[in-house]
């Protein structure tokens, strides 16, 4: 049986409840504490917005585990509403206060894991103090918003930022009834999302009466009567009843800073692969902490519940005496709006600009998330990256309904393995026509970019169009009542039931760019032309990659 010990966790939800619970499974002999300055231990912060919304309507509902259950199952005694304010590396001992008598004391410990977490961004612009100005973090936050939506019989919002949190919030003040708007300084919503596959979620929020306002900053806030006008850097202006605050979080590092713990670059919690701080007898966990990247190779923050629970088991089972490495992350995320799934996975093309050093390729493609035959298929939008020319995959991105987030799940876990296009292309996966098709999504994907790397069909460069060269001539081989509805700028109209008659019509001195509707069409045009000697690639994703592009 490992040796007894003394360990204090610096805050629960996520990483500190999951290394407390898992710790104990492990030691019996382990003296566990569990600190957190709030009134909750363990809850569900993923649901908060969903409490706002009235879709969760019992706050109970919330409570993943008290400290009661704690205490009873599991003899880890529980700390709520007591801060931790210091450590003293050297003596070992953590001074904490309690919070509801004010009294402070020092606790000794062994072992140390701090699991934070990250607070909400607070820009420093005019007005920021205002009542009505609201963060979610906590329950008491999601109680106060509710409260005052109540009290004021509030009819319109603002949330300042698109990205997850913003997302969830706009869809739950729309189910209240509210009128919103949204804002945000990036050119389009969702920035995690490339600028193309974010399209499809501006225009689900205009479908449902949500005001969008992106690449416009915050300014500040002012009190006009008994309402608040939220003003952004264009000098924009809108009134609204109450304002929501999702502009990101900030890992909250004081207490480590404080001590003397190593922070990295992004200015995160620097830990080892097995959670361990620059202290032996400290380790860290959660949003507090930078991770690496398994796609990328960087170190970053990723404030998400999936990689802080895996972290709090690591730190557990490295205190216990058995350690195994964390593995890194690659942000595997889902959100849902107004019935779209908006799921992600690796890196993002934007991403991988950034890093400079690994060359890329990528495909798109918009299959029914199940047979089309069956009724009721809806589209995947999926973009797949890849590196070249091994085709070891590196993110995918996916916007639809049903099934979206089952495919990015097939996709990250063939990311966790080091799986390459190849595999996807082989990958066997559950078939029945109301869930997919037999050849599914994934492996389409992984076809088309097998295709590429085989030398099968080239690629051509959306980026390029329409301001091709003149050796360049965009063939559109839909039939002419689909051309007629839309087409590329300078495009030629071929169709597909007519090229094995008229491809001689076609110049062998220009290359040719073969588009269609979804990329299927131009794929058999450009295998045909190819082996007739013509230099002829594929636009990948067709018209409806086009429309997301802005180049229709």
């Amino acid at each position: 049986m490992p040796s007894s010990k003394r360990v204090l966790i610096v805050g629960g939800v996520a990483g500190g409840a999951s290394c407390a619970a898992r710790l104990r499974r492990l030691d019996e002999t382990a003296e566990i504490h569990l600190f957190d300055r709030g009134l909750y231990v363990s809850f569900a912060n993923c649901g908060l917005p969903y409490y706002v919304g009235n879709v969760i309507r019992e706050e109970q509902k919330l409570l993943v585990a008290t400290a009661d259950l704690f205490q009873n199952r599991f003899n880890i005694a529980v700390h709520t509403e007591t801060e931790a304010l210091s450590i003293d590396r050297e003596n070992r001992t953590l001074r904490v206060k309690d919070l509801r008598t004010g009294q402070e004391r020092v606790e000794p410990y062994d072992v140390l894991v701090l699991s934070p977490g990250a607070g909400p961004i607070r820009p420093q612009v005019p007005g920021i103090d205002l009542d009505g100005i609201f963060a979610l973090r906590t329950i008491p936050d999601s109680r106060k918003i509710r409260d005052w939506i109540e009290t004021k019989g509030a009819k319109s919002a603002v949330v300042i930022g698109a990205g997850f949190i913003g997302l969830e919030m706009a869809e739950n003040l729309a189910h209240r009834g509210l009128h919103v708007t949204l804002v945000e300084k990036a050119p389009h919503v969702m920035p995690i999302l490339d600028p193309e596959m974010a399209a499809p979620v501006a225009t689900k929020l205009q479908a449902n009466r949500v005001t969008v306002r992106v690449g416009d900053g915050l300014a500040g806030f002012e009190k006009r009567g008994d309402r608040l006008a939220v003003l952004t850097e264009s000098g924009a202006a809108f009134e609204t009843d109450l304002v929501l605050l999702a502009v990101g979080v900030r890992p909250e590092v004081s207490l480590a800073k404080a001590a003397g713990l190593t922070l990295g670059a992004r200015g995160g919690i620097v830990v080892d692969e097995f959670l361990t701080t620059s202290d032996p007898h400290i380790w860290a966990v959660g949003d507090a902490i930078e991770i690496h990247d398994l796609v990328t190779g960087q170190e970053a923050i990723v404030p998400l519940a999936g990689p802080a629970n895996r972290e709090g088991r690591l730190a557990a089972e490295a205190i216990a005496g058995r350690p195994r490495p964390f593995r890194g992350v690659q942000a595997t995320a889902v959100c849902g709006l107004f019935g779209l799934t908006i799921a992600t996975t690796g890196a993002s093309e934007r991403g991988l600009r950034r890093v400079g050093n690994i060359a890329y390729e990528k495909v798109y493609l918009h299959p029914g998330h199940h047979a089309g035959y069956y009724p009721g298929a809806r589209p995947i939008h999926l973009k797949l990256l890849f590196r070249v020319p091994d085709g070891r995959i590196l993110g995918a991105q996916a916007i639809g309904e049903d099934g979206t987030e089952k495919r990015i799940d097939v996709i990250a876990m063939a990311i966790q393995m080091g799986a390459t296009v190849f595999d996807l292309e082989e990958s066997e996966l559950c078939y029945a026509p109301q869930f997919g098709a037999a050849k599914d999504p994934v492996n389409v994907a992984g076809m088309i970019a097998a295709n590429f790397l085989r030398g099968d069909m080239a690629l051509a460069d959306w980026d390029a169009v329409p301001s091709t060269s003149s050796d360049v001539l965009v063939v559109d081989v839909r039939e002419p009542s689909e051309f007629d509805t839309g087409h590329l700028a300078g495009a030629t109209n071929l169709p597909l039931s007519q090229l094995r008659v008229r491809f001689e019509e076609l110049p062998k001195d220009k290359e040719l760019w073969l588009c269609c509707g979804v990329g299927q069409r131009a794929y058999y045009a450009t295998r045909f032309l190819m082996q007739h000697g013509y230099r002829a690639k594929t636009l990948s994703g067709g018209m409806r990659t086009a429309e997301a592009l802005g180049k229709s």
